[in-house]
């Protein structure tokens, strides 16, 4: 089960999910959209070699849990390449050109750097970007004395970066890393790291432990819906995120049966 992400485009929005670390676009809600039968799109998408498509158990915006249809971008840009742009209506048809030729990048963008600003974005749509960056800035403003100072500052930097539309000025090894986005990274299914997560971080505490002479300083993530103290690690773990991957790789690499 995961969250729906809201991926504002044009006046609309893409819904996407992961799956398995990649973005997938919520088919039905962008077909709606163009004005075209969903239905018809999707029976043309089950004979079809180049189709990659998913059943997903989604959070919806009003907190019930709904199996939608996801498609991963190359497919969903083939499908609408399929879409003649004379056959949709006319208020639809600005739209659809638009996700021909844009949607991609904007995914990209908003999967790569967390977020992606549209630049005819309306003053409004700004605004509410401002508003939802300024909110962020505020609790890591409150978590200083708390947190790690360079967890906080990394962060920060991430916050402001995304509001402008820009890549975060970081040092590249003082990234937050985390155990759960690193090992999604290296392919592993969400179950398995479900299960093994624990056990990973164990290790990898005792590895900084070993190597540093002091244990990582601590951190708050919020993990399964509430405030979780865990340790805080930073691009420049890396090596040894990779050297406790290359003990645990035989049960993280497990097939489901």
């Amino acid at each position: 089960m995961t969250d729906l992400v809201h991926i504002p485009f044009r006046d609309t929005e893409v819904l996407a999910v992961d799956v398995d670390g990649k973005p997938h676009v919520v088919l039905k809600p962008a077909i709606d959209a163009l004005g075209v039968d969903y239905d018809n799109q999707r029976k043309k998408l089950e004979d079809k070699s180049w189709a990659t498509t998913v059943l997903t158990t989604v959070v919806a915006a009003d907190g019930k849990r709904r199996q939608m249809l996801a498609v991963d971008v190359r497919t969903f840009l083939m499908l609408l390449a399929t879409i003649d742009e004379r056959r949709v209506g006319e208020t639809a048809r600005p739209l659809l050109i638009a996700f021909q030729s844009e949607v991609a990048d904007v995914i990209e963008a908003y999967w790569a750097n967390g977020g992606a600003i549209n630049p005819r974005a309306t003053e409004h749509q700004l605004t509410v970007l401002a508003q939802q960056a300024e909110a962020q800035m505020n609790v890591i403003r409150l978590a200083s004395g708390i947190i790690a100072p360079d967890y906080l500052e990394a962060k920060a930097r991430l916050v402001l970066a995304r509001s402008m539309g820009e890549e975060p000025e970081i040092e590249d090894g003082a990234i937050p890393v985390d155990v759960y986005s690193f090992l999604k990274s290296k392919g592993v299914k969400a179950r398995v790291i479900a299960r093994w997560s624990g056990s990973f971080g164990k290790r990898l505490k005792a590895l900084y432990v070993a190597e540093r002479g002091c244990e990582p300083e601590p951190v708050n993530r919020f993990v399964n819906g509430t405030w979780t103290e865990v340790k805080g690690y930073f691009k420049r773990d890396l090596p040894l995120f990779e050297r406790v991957y290359d003990i645990m790789r035989a049960d993280l690499t497990e097939v489901a049966a």
